[in-house]
């Protein structure tokens, strides 16, 4: 566990922590796909992300998330609305992350901000269910995790 405590990086959940419907099973948890995207990233490369990153998870997002300065942008904002998920702004800087982009971690003092996102999102014991997963055009990623909703 780090200090936020969420799941070491590198241990992942399996698909037997959720359920058949894609709900955490302990605690009320929520599954949340995080995404990280390059300011000129198209809509379809942050949905592209996302479906490969649901794929590997095998469970659907409840939440989407990511770091505040990008939640602004307006490929975010279409993606959620597109599919009706709440899009949560959460800080992302010195979160533990299993992967790491040495340019992520200047800008945004973490190795990923599509697995920060997620797991910083998905609260307390948050734990990924698939790690960072990068759309064909290179422009967009995203993770998937399970927790509990931090307040």
């Amino acid at each position: 566990m780090t200090a936020r405590g969420v799941q070491a990086p590198g241990a992942q959940a399996t698909r037997a922590d959720v359920t058949e419907a894609g709900i955490a099973l302990a605690g009320g948890g929520v599954i949340v796909a995080g995404i990280g995207f390059r300011a000129d990233a198209p809509l379809a490369a942050l949905r592209a992300a996302l479906d490969l990153a649901v794929a590997q998870a095998g469970c659907a997002p409840q939440m989407l998330a990511t770091a505040p300065a990008k939640a602004a942008q307006p490929q975010a904002q279409s993606l959620a609305r597109g599919l009706d998920l709440p899009l949560r702004a959460v800080d992302v800087a010195g979160m533990d992350t299993p992967t790491t982009s040495p340019q992520v971690m200047a800008r945004f003092a973490t190795g990923s901000v599509a697995e920060a996102a997620a797991l910083a999102a998905a609260g307390p014991g948050a734990r990924l269910l698939a790690g960072r997963v990068t759309s064909a055009c290179g422009q967009a990623t995203a993770a998937i995790a399970v927790g509990e909703v931090a307040g």
